[in-house]
This record gives C-alpha cells, structure tokens and sequence, in this order.
C-alpha cells in the first residue's frame, strides 16, 4: 500500500496529540525517600599554569620574509572636470583722506602772542614745482618784574623752485628772516646804589632793542647714474642793527665709485666764513674774523653677517684768514652695528669727530641776547666715542640706550658779560647781554630713550640725558646742565578730537657777571651764580571740524613759572594760544 505525502503528515499529526494526552494526567503523590551522604564534597585548588614573563618563540617554522618591490603603472586619464572660478570676498575699503598741498595757521593769545603760518605749493607741469613758507611769531612781552622792554618778532619768507627729472633732480632756495629782540635781563640790584631819580632816568635812557637780519640763497642737485651722486650750495648774509656783518659759503659734493667691488662714498667740504663787528664789548676796536675749511671725508661699508661697518676718516685743513694760524686735523669716522637679537637687540659703537664751524648766525639762533662784540673761532672736536643698544622690548615699545666720551678743543659756551652802571654806555653793557668764551672740555654723558605706540591712538615718549664736564681754563662749565628729560604723550579722543602733553626738566646750571664798576678796597671772591633747574609743561587740544579745517587750544608754561633760561632772563608765565589751521588746494 502506497502512503502519500499528505498522508504522512496526517499520521505525525495523530501521533503526537495521542502522546500529549498521556502527558496530562492528573498530578500524583509519588512519596518520600531518605539519601544517606557517604563522602562529604570537599573541594581543591588545581595548580595554575604560569605564563612567562620571557616567551620563547619557537620560530624553526617560520619562512624567510620576501622583499616586495612595488610599482605604479601610470597613464593618462582623460578629466571633463571642470572647477568653478574663485571669487574674492568683498573688502569695504577705508575711505583714504585726501592730502592737501597748501594750509594756513593763525593764532592768538595773551601777552599778545600771534603765531601765523602760510605754505604754498604748485606743480607747474610734470616735472617743475614751486613753493613758498610764511612763518611769524610775536609777543609784546610784559613778563612780570621786568623793567625793559621785553617784546620780540620773529619773521620769515622761503621760497624754492625745482625740478624732478629721470637723471637728475634739482632746486633752488630763496629766503629772508628778520628777529627783533630786546636785552631786557638787568642784573638783580642794578643801579641800587642810586637814588630813585637817578635809577629812573638810567633805566630810562637804555634802548634795549636789538635787530636780525638773514638773507640766504641754496640750492641741490642730485644725479642718478654719475659718479657725482649730489651737491648742495648754500650762501647766507647774517647783519644787525649795530653795524655787525657775516658772510658764509657751503659746498658740500658727494661722490661715489667702485673699488674692488665697495662702494666708496667721499663728501668734499667747501666752508668759508668772514665777519666782522663794529667794536669790542670795551672798546671802539674793530672784531674781524675769517675762517675758510677744506675737507675730504672718504668711507665705505662692509656687511658680514649680523655685522655692518661703516670705515672712514676726516681729513680737514683750516685757513685762519685773520691771524694766519692755518691747521691740519684728521678725525675718525667710524661706526659698527651687531644685531645681537634680530631687531629686538642691536649692539652699537663708533668713534666720530669732526671740525665745527661756528657763526654769529647760529649762535643768535641759540641765545638771541649776545652782545655784538663776540670772537669766533671753529670748535675742534677731537673724537665722540659711544657705545650704546637699541632696539624693541615689544612690537610697540622700542629702546635706545647710550653712553659717549667726548674730546673738545675750543668748545663755545655762553657766559653773561661783564658789566658797569655807566650812562654813556652801550645798550647791551649794562650787564643784561651774553658773550661766547671757549675751553678745552671732556665731556661724559649716558642718554636712554623710550618709545611706545600703545595703538593707532596713543603714543608715548621719554628720554633723559646726564652729562658731566671737565674743563681745563674756565671755572664752570657755563650754562650747561647737567640733567635733561623730556616726555611726551599724544592721543586721538575721538576721530574729531585729539590731545598731547609734553613736558621736560632741565637742571642746574652755573654762570656769573661782575659789576666792574665797584672799586673794592680788598678785591672779593667771585662765586658763580646756580641757576635752579626748571619744570615746564605744554599741552594743547585739537577739533577737526572737517577735512581741511581743525581748531586748537595751546597752553604752555601750565605750571606758570618765571623761570630763568639764561641769568636774569625770566620767561612769561601761563600762555593760551587758541588758533585754528585751513588746508586747501589751489
């Protein structure tokens, strides 16, 4: 009999519900029954196996590794790829401030104070250009227990034309200065001994008014491809009002050529200088002085390394015109520097010299209450030799520290004259001038500087020098200090306003003046005078209404103080000057 596929899961199907209904019957008690235990369990530790800490590699099987050299098999591929063009995210460019060629300045403040300034420049064409400069600043004085009169004017005309071409450029300047100033510093007690009348009409009948006058004409070239690389020419006409005339001619050549590969840089030196007053400071004889300087200072520079050296010499031969005391001077000319850090440490030291030539004309420049009546010699000196560092602390603070040893022959200082209380004398005998006397002097010196941009809107800066002085004929070294500071500070307020303080110190100095006119019966002891050091602060505050005008506010002498620059000469005091500045463009 054939069973069939679906038979046979029929017949499973039977089979296994019979065997579930067998499975489910009901629950019976099967009883108890007692285990006797023969052998209690007691359970052991098997020994551990222990790894070592070495394991022996058995590598007997082990094969030899094959070297594998692997190449690449490279051919071209044909790319449709295509990148897309970068585009450059857009900036807003800062607006750029236009500069004007031309502005005008006025200012006034008390003590009649006016300061007044016009510059002007014009390209012609391409090439040319002209310009011109109008300075003047005045005060009718009235500086406090002063008893002459004390008002100055100072004013001044440049005018220059030029022109800039491919291989050369040139200019020529024109210009006329005129100062008026007054000797006003009678000595402390002057003319005491007399009775007030008398004291009167002796103060009375002094004109103290003294009168400058410069005229100048210069010029520079300057070649681009030439061996002459530039030259500059200056001639300059110095007179007063008392009959005093100066003359001076300057031409100074620069060439330039190759030797053995270095370039050898040579100024050539022309300086002439003739003058004369109409007398002595007591008597009517006549001062001439002439003084003619030839130089020739060769030099080059050697690079290695970190190291840069400048090697030259000075070779000078002076013609005294006058007295016919004509000398040969040779000075150094030597300057190195290290960068011991980068620019963060640079190392510095040299030896220089030089012969000065000193004028009337810049004398008056420097103290505008000499006598008419001076000596004027050249200053030899010797050598200046420093050592110093310079640098940067930071990105925004930078250093310059220095110290200097200086051989002077010659050296001029200002010491006050000598006076008596004469009717008949000149305007400036009456102790209230200055003269020029020289000496031999060695001078050490240390000078330190600082400088900060702390950001785009403030600024800062202090420096100091510390001198000392040995002299070998005078009994001081007159009228020099011994300390000088100064500092400054400038800051933007805002994009309209902006504000800055300067203020410096300068210490003791020492002069003296002898009233000649005194007759002593046992001859005295003259001390010099010490002039107290002084403390000055200026500050002044700006408005920029618009791009081309700008208020401002200057105050000086903000602690109003009559100190003494020279002996017997007190400054004014508080001074506001309110002023504004116009730039414009023709």
């Amino acid at each position: 009999m054939k069973i069939n596929f679906k038979n046979k899961i029929t017949l499973l199907f039977l089979i296994a519900n019979s065997i579930l209904a067998f499975a489910q019957k009901k629950e019976e008690n099967i009883g108890t029954e007692v285990v006797n235990v023969v052998k209690p369990y007691t359970p052991t530790i098997s020994d551990a196996f222990k790894v070592q800490e070495t394991p022996v590699l058995d590598d007997k099987g082990n094969a030899k590794k094959e070297t594998i050299k692997y190449t690449i098999f490279s051919f071209p591929v044909a790319s449709t790829f295509t990148p897309s063009k970068g585009k450059a995210e857009g900036v807003e460019k800062e607006k750029q401030a236009h500069l004007f060629k031309n502005y005008a300045t006025f200012g006034g403040g008390n003590y009649g104070i006016v300061n007044a300034e016009l510059f002007v420049n014009q390209d012609l064409n391409a090439t040319d250009y002209v310009g011109g400069m109008l300075r003047h600043l005045s005060s009718q004085g009235s500086i406090k227990g002063v008893e002459l009169d004390n008002k100055f004017y100072d004013t001044s005309i440049d005018l220059t034309y030029g022109t800039h071409q491919r291989d050369l450029s040139w200019n020529i300047d024109l210009g006329y200065q005129n100062q008026i100033y007054n000797w006003y510093g009678l000595p402390t007690g002057f003319a005491s001994g007399l009775a007030p009348n008398d004291r009167a009409n002796l103060i009375n009948g002094i004109n103290p008014q003294q009168s400058y006058n410069t005229i100048y004409l210069g010029g520079k070239l300057e070649f681009t491809d030439n061996i002459l690389k530039e030259t500059s020419l200056k001639f300059n006409h110095f007179s007063d009002a008392f009959g005093s005339s100066e003359n001076r001619f300057y031409a100074k050549p620069t060439f330039e050529f190759a030797v053995n590969d270095k370039a050898i840089k040579t100024n050539v030196i022309v300086d002439y200088l003739g003058g004369s007053f109409k007398r002595d400071y007591w008597t009517a004889n006549e001062i001439k002085y002439g003084h003619t300087n030839f130089g020739i200072v060769p030099s080059f520079v050697m690079n290695q390394d970190d190291w840069t050296v400048h090697i030259g010499a000075g070779l000078f031969y002076s013609l005294d015109t006058q007295n016919s005391n004509n000398k040969f001077y040779i000075y150094p000319q030597i300057n190195a520097s290290y960068k011991v850090v980068g620019d963060l440490m640079i190392f510095y030291a040299g030896a220089e010299g030089n012969l000065e030539q000193n004028t009337y004309s810049d004398f008056v420049n420097e103290n505008h209450f000499l006598s008419p009546t001076l000596n004027i010699a050249p200053t030899d000196k010797q050598y200046d030799i420093f050592a110093g560092l310079k640098g940067k602390l930071t990105n925004n603070v930078s250093y310059n520290i220095h110290a200097s040893y200086i051989n002077e022959r010659n050296k001029a200082l200002f010491k006050s004259n000598d006076y008596t209380e004469i009717s008949s004398n000149q305007n400036y005998a009456f102790g209230n001038s200055m003269q020029v006397v020289y000496d031999d002097m060695k001078t050490v010196s240390f000078y330190g500087e600082l400088k900060a941009d702390f950001s785009k809107n403030v600024t800062f800066g202090i420096n100091g020098t510390f001198s000392s002085y040995t002299n070998k004929n005078q009994a001081e070294p007159w009228n020099l200090p011994s300390i000088k500071l100064n500092s400054t500070l400038d800051f933007n307020i805002t994009k309209k306003w902006y504000a800055g303080v300067d203020v410096f110190y300068v210490g003791d100095r020492k002069d003296q003046k002898i009233n000649e006119g005194i007759i002593y019966i046992v001859a005295p002891t003259y001390v010099p005078v010490t002039l107290n050091g002084y403390f000055d602060a200026n500050a002044h505050i700006g408005f920029k209404y618009s791009d081309r005008l700008t208020a401002f506010l200057r105050l000086n002498n903000i602690t109003n103080q009559a100190y003494e620059k020279w002996l017997n000469y007190p400054v004014q005091g508080f001074q506001v000057v309110l002023g504004a500045n116009y730039k414009f463009d023709f």
